[in-house]
């Protein structure tokens, strides 16, 4: 590989803050002081407001431009945010925006290679393929994958794209695997996405719980207001939860070391403790959350002993914690990877919104939970539906919702793909390997080195019939595999906003032109619809922007009367001064600092986003189930049992592995690895525990071979304080600037397993082994390296013809068998039906009653004839599968089993039997939304109903005979 140009340092700092990381001290209590960070190589001509893209934080910052180019950046005083400071990232990453690696033209794959070609040639044949998988496979044969860095109003589009014009569920983003669980956890607890703290609160707080959250590499800035805050007068005491003594740690009145995956046993501890000491401020909690007494109940075993067995922290250190928390004043709770990329992910999370509603600590000055985010956009990725969610935070399986969505963008509202929840990239992949996607357009993004188990990633993507889009700002491990790759304006080339985590919108205006050919991801995506004819119902464009303020206002139209209302910003208001808290409407025309003020939750039914889940198998509530809860703008206390992780050291592995980020890069280094900041993070290495090291005979330097069941690296060792047993290596590098053949990268070695609720990847708990080698020279010649070239060329080697990649076999789907076997269900179902008649002679309530049952069971017979026929059923297959369920489940009589007995046994049988046919007209309903057949909908809606009355009748039955036949004695050989 080439080695990558790192540039110079700006040649004017306000401080060198790659050494000195959080910058001079300025103490404080309740007003944090300005500081005005700034690095520069020149002096600019003019100004340009911006903030940063390099974390979740989201400084205000202006960029200096000279000569059409940026020469530098300076913090913005003036806002609420950073109050002028900037962190490493921040002061140094600009230097990414003019490097010579920048793509500059869109490229084709032709003869096996990336060649140059012109916009409308790629274009062109994204839209031929479009239209051919189509036609081949539905629009539900192509997805997406983004990132967590593109503008509110490139995702706005991009959301419409998927959903209201190839009306899919596949779009899905990398924020899945950073913030997927901070949604889940608010969607859970408080009824909706939506952070409730301030970054103020940090300002007032006594007390600040960091779990599996190290601020101080992930979050610079804000870690600055903390640390400024303790060197003030009344500092906040500092609780971490954290196996490893980061930097943050360091700075702990108490610091928790869990065992990596035991997250959910020690938050249960804490709440344990604080029902122990009367530390819940009952009178909030009994007006503003329900869900107490299943919490106490499934709390009270998670004893201080208990829970040291199961994470080895000591029952005194949990003491200590419990007694900080439950005392405090005022309590800012946050979370991070640490809990989001762990075993039982929103479990753990969800208890941490718990630990603050117990004390009441929400919604007021000091008090205020962040689940955090890991990238600078996320929040808007979410909010307009570019991954798990749909735009506004609406829930999908409120009808209401989806005709509003249907209503705003004038479509038809069968054409709202609301049948599930938004695919998620677990998901995509597996769609993937099926053959049934076989287009894949991903922005901004390397999945290549950013997924768990990247070799079976690598597999899929280099599959010869799936056609690969890739759009970005530099070559990656995964544009070199694409066949089409589009060059993408970067940040300080396009004008969007953008939103961090505590709401706080910002505007980033365009600085300079983007080089050579590049586009906004918002023009790519406007130009792939207007090529695709996209139309509202009315025939008018559904698209018809040409500038991101025209998006924006859209997208505040939407978001009115939600949780995330804009509707009170305007490019003008964010312009000049600091940026807006969502939601900024008529009733808070300058944003709102904190959520939950008044003890009110995004939880009334016809409002919230989620009906929720359990948090233990992941299944969802439906809408009674919720009615049954009736949170009614109440919080929910959410229950969750520990779960032992589902991949444990062993013998053979018995270390647990997690991974996370280093202060100095950002995520797979496409912008840092190409500034100064390389410099002081250039590589990989894998920390280890003292005790680990002296039992494999290490040193500090020595390189070692890191083994999982899915792959291998080879890193240098560095002894840390981590607990034993414990390691930890940073995820950030793949191998675009590696120089040599070994495996780096961490993902190599993940498991693909994933939270059951937020479906985030499990980054931390795999089990992995570690071997010395003999020296630095002793490369174990297996490596990655050598896989991702492997990629590259099995990628080279498809056809010649873009356009034929892949093999056209024979395909069948399987709609016409599925609805054969319903069909035929149903005929069976009046067969089965009259034969019971004829057993239950003398029993006139049985008698009567399925004579009743047979009516409704023919009224679903002849509505369902006409969708059979439609659909052209495969009734060969569905007499196979009907009848054999049919001698599995009735008894014959025998001397055995006759009279009350065998009528109980038949009842039960008829019953299974309708949940078996209910069973398939749950898989139908959904696909019948796919297809948008209304008709089908309105069938299969009374089907339910029809098969639900005759379930309940049968399970009363059940209930009315069973205690006279499985209690009193009869005859043995007699008539029973």
């Amino acid at each position: 590989m080439p080695k990558i140009k790192i540039g110079d340092a700006p040649k004017v700092q306000s401080r060198n803050s790659i050494e000195d990381i959080w910058g001079p001290r300025t103490p404080y209590v309740h007003e944090w002081p300005i500081r005005v960070d700034e690095a520069r190589d020149e002096e600019p001509d003019h100004w340009v407001q911006s903030a940063c893209v390099l974390c979740s934080n989201g400084c205000a910052l202006d960029i200096g431009v000279k000569d059409g180019k940026v020469v530098g950046v300076r913090g913005r005083a003036t806002d609420r945010v950073n109050k002028g400071r900037l962190g490493p990232k921040g002061l140094h990453g600009w230097k990414a925006c003019g490097h010579q690696d920048r793509l500059t033209y869109p490229q084709i794959r032709r003869n096996g290679k990336l060649e140059r070609a012109t916009w409308d040639e790629a274009m062109s044949l994204i839209v031929e393929k479009s239209r051919k998988t189509i036609d081949k496979l539905t629009s539900h044969g192509i997805a997406f994958y983004t990132t967590g860095q593109l503008f509110l109003e490139e995702y706005y589009v991009l959301a419409m794209v998927g959903k209201a014009g190839l009306n899919t569920l596949h779009m899905d983003g990398n924020t899945r695997l950073c913030t997927a669980t901070a949604a889940a956890s608010m969607r859970e607890s408080f009824g909706s996405d939506g952070q409730p703290g301030s970054y103020t609160d940090i300002d007032y707080t006594d007390c600040i719980m960091l779990a599996g959250h190290n601020m101080a590499a992930t979050q610079t800035v804000l870690w600055s207001r903390i640390l400024d805050r303790l060197a003030g007068a009344k500092p906040p005491k500092i609780l971490v939860i954290d196996p490893r003594l980061s930097e943050t740690a360091k700075m702990a009145t108490v610091h928790l070391k869990p065992r990596i995956g035991t997250n959910v046993a020690l938050l249960n501890g804490i709440e344990h403790l604080l029902f122990e000491n009367d530390w819940v401020d009952y009178e909030w909690v009994e007006k503003h959350t329900v869900g107490l007494d299943a919490l106490k109940d499934v709390v009270k075993k998670y004893t201080p002993d208990h829970v040291e067995e199961i994470t080895g922290v000591p029952a005194e250190d949990l003491k200590k914690a419990a007694e900080i928390i439950g005392t405090t004043r005022t309590l800012l709770s946050t979370a991070l990877q640490g809990v989001y990329q762990s075993n039982q992910a929103t479990g753990a999370a969800c208890q941490i919104n718990n630990i603050n509603l117990l004390r009441g600590m929400i919604g007021k000055p000091g008090c205020g939970i962040f689940q955090m985010n890991g990238q600078p956009t996320a929040q808007n990725n979410r909010e307009t539906g570019c991954d798990g969610e749909f735009p506004g935070f609406r829930n999908h399986l409120n009808p209401a919702h989806m005709q509003q969505l249907a209503e705003l963008w004038n479509i038809d509202p069968i054409k709202v793909p609301h049948w599930n929840e938004p695919t998620h990239i677990e998901n995509i992949l597996g769609f993937i390997s099926k053959g049934t996607i076989e287009m894949l357009w991903i922005s901004g993004t390397n999945p290549l080195v950013s997924l768990p188990n990247i070799q079976g990633v690598r597999d899929l993507m280099t599959k010869e019939d799936l056609f690969v889009i890739c759009q970005d700002i530099y070559p990656t491990e995964t544009t070199a595999i694409a066949d089409v790759v589009l060059p993408a304006a970067a940040w300080g080339e396009k004008t969007g906003c953008f939103t961090n985590v505590d709401r706080t919108t910002h505007i980033s205006y365009k600085a300079i032109e983007p080089p050579g050919e590049a586009k906004s991801d918002m023009d790519i995506f406007l130009d792939y619809g207007r090529r695709m004819g996209f139309k509202d119902k009315d025939g008018n464009d559904l698209m018809p922007w040409k500038e991101p303020e025209e998006v924006f206002e859209a997208w505040k139209k939407l978001s009115k009367g939600r949780p995330c209302d804009y509707t009170g910003m305007s490019y003008d208001k964010l312009t000049g001064g600091s940026g807006l808290q969502w939601p900024c409407n008529a009733e808070n025309p300058f944003g709102t600092e904190r959520l939950f003020s008044d003890g009110k939750f995004f939880t009334d039914i016809d409002y919230c986003e989620s009906f929720g889940h359990d948090l233990e198998t992941g299944s969802y509530f439906s809408k009674d189930e919720y009615k049954k809860l009736d949170p009614a703008g109440r919080a929910i206390l959410k229950v969750c049992r520990y779960r032992q992780s589902p991949e444990e050291p062993n013998d053979e592995y018995p270390l647990r592995l997690s991974t996370g980020r280093r202060v100095h890069q950002f995520h797979t280094r496409t912008k840092t690895g190409r500034t100064p900041l390389q410099n002081a993070c250039p590589a990989p290495e894998i920390e280890i525990s003292k005790e680990d090291a002296e039992l494999l005979g290490l040193e500090d330097g020595d390189y070692v071979l890191v083994e999982s069941a899915r792959g291998k690296v080879e890193l240098p060792a560095r002894i840390a304080p981590i607990e034993k047993g414990q390691t930890f290596i940073p995820f950030h590098f793949g191998y675009f600037d590696a120089q040599d053949e070994k495996a780096r990268a961490a993902n190599e070695l993940t498991t693909p397993r994933w939270d059951p609720i937020s479906k985030q990847p499990m980054f931390k708990g795999g089990a992995i082994k570690i071997t010395k080698l003999p020296s630095t020279d002793g490369e174990v010649k297996i490596h990655a390296r050598e896989q991702q070239s492997a990629a590259e060329d099995k990628a080279s080697k498809k056809a010649t013809d873009p356009m034929k990649i892949g093999r056209d076999a024979p395909r069948r789907r399987g709609l016409e068998r599925w609805m054969g076997e319903v069909e035929e269900c149903s005929a069976v179902l009046l067969h089965i039906i009259d034969q019971i008649i004829e057993k239950a002679v003398g029993d006139s309530d049985i008698q009567n009653g399925l004579h009743v049952i047979k009516e409704i069971a023919g009224r679903f017979r002849d509505k369902c004839k006409p969708f059979a026929e439609k659909y052209h059923d495969d009734k060969d297959w569905g007499k196979r599968r009907a009848h054999t369920l049919v001698d599995t489940l009735f008894m014959t009589e025998t001397n055995e089993v006759k009279g009350p007995y065998l009528m109980l046994e038949t009842l039960n049988g008829l019953h299974t039997y309708l949940s078996y046919i209910r069973g398939g007209l749950r898989a139908l309903y959904p696909a019948a939304q796919a297809l948008w057949d209304q008709d089908l909908v309105n069938f299969l809606e009374q089907g339910f109903s029809d098969i639900t009355k005759m379930e309940e009748w049968c399970l009363q039955q059940l209930q009315i005979k069973a205690p006279q036949s499985l209690i009193v004695p009869v005859p043995v050989n007699g008539q029973m």
